[in-house]
């Protein structure tokens, strides 16, 4: 049974271990070494880490996969799935969370090359080609929610 639920700031180490886990294993030989090391500071900086509201999925009390979002929900700065998890939904049921939360009526994010259709099958649509930030490859894309 996989629980979806907010995650305290005490709780913050073991998302940021799942986070660089997956980073490692699926999206780091899509960067150079300056890409890797920028994002490495950035899951380390506690500032950094601090002024994001994480969510967590867990199978019993494990962590499998973490969504993290500044600007109100609003725009997702990490989002991550133990490959063991990949292709079952949990991604989604991830962002649902973040739907619901969010306070706008878009939210963005800057997709790494390895997410882009994961996003795109989400709703998500780019907003430019791909940019090189510091060595961060990325996509700026949006999902504009549907108001009824």
């Amino acid at each position: 049974m996989i629980r979806i639920e907010s995650i305290s700031k005490k709780h913050h180490e073991a998302a940021i271990n799942l986070v660089l886990s997956v980073f490692l294993q699926y999206e780091a030989c899509d960067y150079s070494q300056e890409g890797i090391n920028t994002f490495k500071a950035f899951i380390s900086n506690p500032e950094s880490i601090d002024s994001l509201e994480f969510n967590g999925a867990y199978i019993n009390n494990e962590i499998i996969g973490v969504i993290a979002t500044r600007n109100n929900g609003n725009h997702i700065a990490l989002f991550f799935v133990d490959g063991r998890y990949h292709r079952q939904g949990i991604g989604r049921k991830l962002f649902q969370v973040v739907l619901e939360k969010s306070t706008g009526n878009k939210i963005t994010v800057n997709s790494s090359p390895y997410a882009v259709e994961i996003y795109k099958k989400l709703g998500f649509i780019p907003d430019t080609d791909e940019q090189i930030k510091e060595g961060i490859r990325f996509t700026p894309m949006t999902y504009t929610k549907f108001i009824s």
